[in-house]
């Protein structure tokens, strides 16, 4: 008899204890989404004293449903290329939900870059995205540094796709004898730029000049994928 009460109570306590578990495993799978932060759409966002709070959204405010058009999701911005006429013989074209209303809230933005023979696009890094670039037309160097200091470089083609991942410094290279032209595609609706050389020197400065001189030697060494032996801008 005692034996049948002990098992009528772990019976009881064991139903109580299903849907208890159930529970706080529902609230461990939607909990750190629920309360998750967004991530940022801009650099810096202190907040604002009391007395000077006024709408600040992350991102842009939506159109009325009634007003959005087909034209709205269409752009031409990166049908042509840009100024070329600069010491770099580079251009590169950004394309965010400011100037692309039908990106909003998508998470995308897109780059048009085109280089000349001997150009270079200085190392430089997304803060808010990784990068995918597919190659238009010519031939490139790319290369991308990891956070241990690791190398990752490859020569590219017409039709290759290469990644650069979020935040991580990278660079691109012409490696051909014509213009090369690359279109990119990047997971966030403003994905910011952080120019490395342009942080610390004018663009007519000598150590600019210097860096783009190395880089394209750099880019004719022919290294190995992830090789970081004898990197020709190290001072």
């Amino acid at each position: 008899m005692l034996c049948y009460f002990t098992l009528c109570r772990t019976f009881k306590e064991m139903k109580l204890f299903v849907p208890l578990c159930s529970s706080v495993l529902l609230i461990c799978l939607f909990a750190p989404k629920s309360q998750s932060d967004s991530p940022p759409l801009q650099d810096v966002c202190p907040m604002a004293p009391q007395g000077e709070r006024k709408l600040f959204m992350n991102g842009f405010l939506c159109k009325h449903p009634s007003t959005i058009l087909a034209s709205d999701f269409k752009t031409l911005l990166l049908n042509h290329a840009g100024d070329l006429n600069n010491m770099f013989r580079s251009s590169v074209n950004m394309v965010t939900a400011t100037e692309f209303p039908g990106l909003n809230t998508l998470g995308l933005s897109m780059a048009r870059t085109d280089i000349d023979p001997s150009g270079v696009v200085l190392p430089h890094s997304h803060p808010r995205a990784s990068e995918m670039m597919f190659i238009h037309g010519g031939s490139v160097v790319v290369g991308f540094f990891d956070t241990k200091g690791r190398l990752f470089q490859k020569t590219l083609g017409q039709g290759e796709v290469f990644i650069f991942p979020r935040g991580l410094v990278h660079y691109i290279m012409n490696y051909g004898f014509g213009r090369a032209t690359t279109f990119s595609v990047l997971n966030s609706q403003n994905p910011g730029v952080i120019g490395i050389t342009h942080a610390m020197f004018t663009t007519d400065s000598d150590v600019v000049e210097g860096l783009m001189a190395r880089m394209l030697k750099f880019g004719d060494m022919g290294l190995s994928d992830n090789s970081t032996a004898g990197l020709p801008w190290a001072f």
